[in-house]
């Protein structure tokens, strides 16, 4: 059975801002250690899942940019969307193309923007994800063995009880009910029921099971790409795509599909896994000095405590008698925010929209 890898990469990740923009958002960035987020998610399937394999799912905006550094990808593999119409019709259309190109394969859907620390234990959940979308015939899933009572991320649960040996055997269990990000209180009882597992955004499925399951519960945007199916890897196909995606809803793949399908397994993982989803995760996992600061580029600091600094730029930053603030120096931005609070800077990537500076963005 032939696999092949769909990245979704076309988010412009607003809660980075002001260092990640629309044409340069976090997947493209070094923001951990070396090699840009998208790099490292291409490196760390392989030798799974070869270049030839690999899909990217993009935005007309990004594309020079993730060609330059993957050019180890096939052009042809990298899928534009017109618009940003979230996971579902990504997914659908990745699923499409590969239909089209390859036959019935299963198709290994990853963000572009994870962190993952074990890679050969992340390896080995994908091949036993691999085999049991195979035999299951259903919609595999990764959940994520939660170390906290986290609110940013959505849930899973699962039911160890009733498993079929076949899958008990690659570690894969049915999945009872999909939780939206929690209030705290919520996220604690998640954690004390043992049965809970983090939303890792990660999907395993054969191709005619996931276009089968779109049609069943999304069939609007099914008939959207049942049309086009006719037009793909032709030069009427782009045209025909925009025409389809101006009267496309816009709805992630868990809430249009997952959380309403029958036939779902999830596998929980431990990998050292992050989503980076704001400043206040990258100040989390980063290293810190005996003062518990993060300082990145040409920093000065004087009692300063528990503080995230940082610039790209030849400038002097310095900082004396703060704490618990980030603050991040661009070339034509500069975020203040105090640490807890990240997740609120989209919120401001929403203002500058409004007053239109368009070229901080």
């Amino acid at each position: 059975m032939k696999v092949f890898a769909v990245i979704i990469a076309g988010g412009i990740g607003s809660r980075f801002w002001p260092r990640s923009r629309e044409r340069s958002p976090k997947q493209l960035l070094e923001i951990v250690g070396e090699g840009t987020m998208i790099q490292n998610t291409v490196a760390r399937l392989h030798p799974l899942i070869p270049p030839e394999n690999v899909l990217i799912v993009t935005n007309s905006a990004q594309v020079g940019e993730i060609q330059r550094q993957l050019a180890h990808i096939p052009p042809e593999n990298v899928l534009v969307e017109p618009s940003g119409k979230n996971t579902a019709p990504a997914i659908t259309y990745a699923a499409e193309v590969l239909r089209h190109r390859a036959g019935n394969v299963v198709m290994v859907v990853v963000p572009a923007d994870h962190i993952v620390r074990d890679v050969p234990a992340f390896q080995d959940v994908l091949r036993r994800a691999v085999r049991t979308a195979v035999r299951s015939r259903g919609l595999v899933t990764v959940g994520i063995r939660p170390t906290r009572p986290e609110t940013g991320y959505g849930y899973i649960q699962y039911d160890d009880r009733s498993v079929p040996e076949t899958l008990r055997a690659l570690g894969a269990f049915p999945v009872k009910t999909f939780a939206e990000k929690p209030n705290l209180p919520t996220a604690k009882r998640f954690i004390e029921s043992g049965d809970f597992l983090w939303n890792s955004g990660m999907f395993i499925f054969k191709v005619t099971i996931i276009l089968n399951a779109v049609a069943d519960h999304l069939p609007d945007v099914s008939e959207e790409f049942h049309r086009l199916r006719g037009f793909i890897d032709t030069p009427e196909f782009y045209p025909a795509l925009e025409a389809a995606y101006r009267g496309m809803r816009s709805i992630s793949i868990d809430y249009g599909v997952m959380e309403h399908a029958e036939n779902r397994f999830i596998l929980p993982a431990e990998f050292g896994w992050n989503d980076l989803g704001s400043w206040d995760e990258a100040y989390r996992i980063a290293e810190k000095d005996e003062n518990e600061n993060v300082l990145e580029g040409r920093v000065f600091v004087r009692d300063v405590h528990g503080c995230h600094l940082s610039t790209t730029r030849k400038r002097v930053v310095a900082a004396i008698g703060v704490e618990d603030l980030t603050v991040i120096d661009t070339d034509d931005a500069l975020l203040i925010c105090k640490r807890g609070r990240s997740q609120e800077v989209r919120e401001i990537v929403e203002a500058l929209k409004k007053a239109d500076l368009k070229r901080h963005l």
